[in-house]
């Protein structure tokens, strides 16, 4: 399982005002509480901000948008009603722009594309399965991939999302044939060692839901040789 996961202590803040918080979530950790019982990233967020403020009483702490808990990267949480109702209709508009990075061992058939699929989710297997045309049940997503990077035995993607769909960039990498570093529910022929896959929402672009200034937040992906080789020139 997962070494390190957040704690109070070890919380990666990336942008802090009175309305939002941003961290850098690690590979195992939750969003929300689940049926685990371990505790999630908004309660660790929460404890932060009390510690730090000095805040008597409960915090406020709003959760927006979801990562899965295999992967890392930006989450951003609301720290008051108002501006949770404006972030959620900021996802829900689709006024994001949500940039992903992902490492797999199969060069992609084309350097930059365009992936359309159809993706149908199966609850009880908690996991999507792509199709090229429409079938019941389904809904579609689309993202754009660019070959960012070859590295000597795999190759990094970077993606941008135009649709927030369960599994989306699993289900629709493995449809092509390049799954994801790690992932083997979605075909990857080995687990990483610390149960992560090699998957990271790597920036988040928004206008703020108060101040309405543009904000970019990037976060640095795990430490790791892989990951390290990604980041080096």
């Amino acid at each position: 399982m997962i070494k390190t996961l957040s704690n109070d202590q070890n919380l990666q803040v990336l942008y802090e005002d009175n309305h939002l918080i941003a961290v850098n979530k690690r590979p195992g950790d939750i969003i929300q509480g689940d049926k685990t019982g371990d505790k999630p990233l908004s309660e660790i967020v929460k404890a932060y901000i009390k510690k730090k403020y000095n805040k008597p009483g409960n915090v406020f702490l709003g959760v927006a948008h979801r990562l899965d808990r295999p992967t890392s990267g930006v989450v951003v949480f609301a720290r008051t009603s108002k501006a949770l109702a404006r972030l959620n209709q900021l996802f829900a508009g689709k006024e994001t722009s949500k940039t992903y990075w992902a490492l797999v061992k199969k060069k992609p058939p084309k350097e930059a594309d365009t992936l359309t699929h159809w993706l149908k989710k199966n609850p009880k297997q908690n996991k999507s399965y792509a199709h090229s045309n429409q079938v019941g049940g389904s809904k579609l997503a689309i993202l754009d991939y660019r070959l960012k990077k070859n590295l000597d035995r795999y190759f990094l993607l970077e993606i941008n999302l135009h649709t927030g769909r369960h599994h989306q960039i699993r289900a629709q990498l493995s449809a092509i044939g390049c799954p994801i570093k790690g992932d083997l529910k979605y075909g990857y022929d080995r687990s990483n060692p610390d149960g992560s896959i090699h998957l990271h929402a790597r920036s988040l672009k928004f206008v703020h839901p108060v101040k309405k200034e543009p904000v970019e937040i990037t976060a640095s992906p795990p430490a790791g040789l892989l990951w390290d080789l990604c980041m080096s020139d």
